[in-house]
C-alpha cells in the first residue's frame, strides 16, 4: 500500500526494512562500482644521505663559482684590452694566414720577378718594371683564383674585388693606379713611382703584406 502525496506528485513506493537492506546488499557486491578509495599515503621525505652529500659540496659548489666568476672577468678584460689596442684574436690570425696562403704568391717566383723588374728599373724604364709587376700579379691571382677573373676585367675592376684580402688588395690597387697614369695619362714613372710600385708588390707577394 502507498501513500498518496496531497501535491498531487508521482507517489512513492513502500519499501520494507528487508528489502532495502538487500538492495543496499546488491548495490555494495556491484564490482563496477567503487567505495572504497585508497588513502593517499604522504610523500617519503629525502633520505638523509642525500642532504648530508650536498651539504659537503657546498663548499665546493661556493668555490667553483667564485673561480668561474673570477675568470669570466679576466676574460672580459682581456678582451676589452685587445679590442682598445687592436690586437687580433689568435684563432683569426690563424684564419687569416690560411686565407693568405690560398692566395699568397709562390715566394721564389715572385722574388725572381721582383728581380727582374730591379734590372728594368736600373736602366731608368720604371714604367715597363711597374707594368711587369702589375701583369705578374694579375696572372698570379688568376693562378689561384681561376673562376675570379674575367676577359672583361681591367685592373681597376680586380682592385675593386672584395673576394681578394684587404690589404693585398689595396696593394694590388696602388700597382693598378701607378700602371693607369703611366699608361693613359702620358706620365712616366719616376724612381719615387717605382719605389712605391715595389713596396706594393712586397705587401701584396709575401707573407708580411697579408698580415695584421
Amino acid at each position: 500500500m502507498t501513500a498518496k502525496p496531497v501535491d498531487g506528485s508521482t507517489p512513492t513506493p513502500d519499501i520494507s526494512a528487508a528489502d532495502f537492506a538487500e538492495a543496499h546488499r546488491r548495490l555494495l557486491s556491484e564490482s563496477a562500482i567503487q567505495f572504497d578509495l585508497p588513502r593517499a599515503e604522504a610523500p617519503q621525505p629525502p633520505p638523509s644521505w642525500l642532504f648530508d652529500g650536498l651539504q659537503s659540496i657546498v663548499p665546493l659548489l661556493r668555490i667553483l663559482f667564485w673561480v668561474a666568476l673570477a675568470i669570466l672577468v679576466l676574460f672580459l678584460l682581456y678582451a676589452i684590452v685587445r679590442r682598445m689596442t687592436g690586437a687580433e684574436w689568435p684563432w683569426r690570425r690563424r684564419g687569416q694566414e690560411d686565407e693568405a696562403e690560398s692566395w699568397r704568391p709562390a715566394e721564389a717566383p715572385a722574388r725572381r720577378l721582383l728581380g727582374d723588374a730591379d734590372a728594368l728599373a736600373a736602366t731608368g724604364q720604371y714604367s715597363e718594371a711597374a707594368h711587369l709587376l702589375l701583369f705578374r700579379s694579375i696572372e698570379d691571382i688568376d693562378k689561384k683564383k681561376p673562376d675570379l677573373l674575367r676577359p672583361a676585367l681591367t685592373s681597376r675592376d680586380i682592385s675593386g674585388l672584395t673576394e681578394i684580402p684587404g690589404k693585398p688588395r689595396g696593394a694590388f690597387a696602388r700597382i693598378a693606379m701607378l700602371v693607369e697614369r703611366s699608361l693613359f695619362a702620358g706620365r712616366p714613372l719616376g724612381e719615387s713611382d717605382w719605389r712605391d710600385c715595389r713596396a706594393a708588390y712586397e705587401e701584396f707577394a709575401f707573407a708580411e703584406g697579408w698580415r695584421g
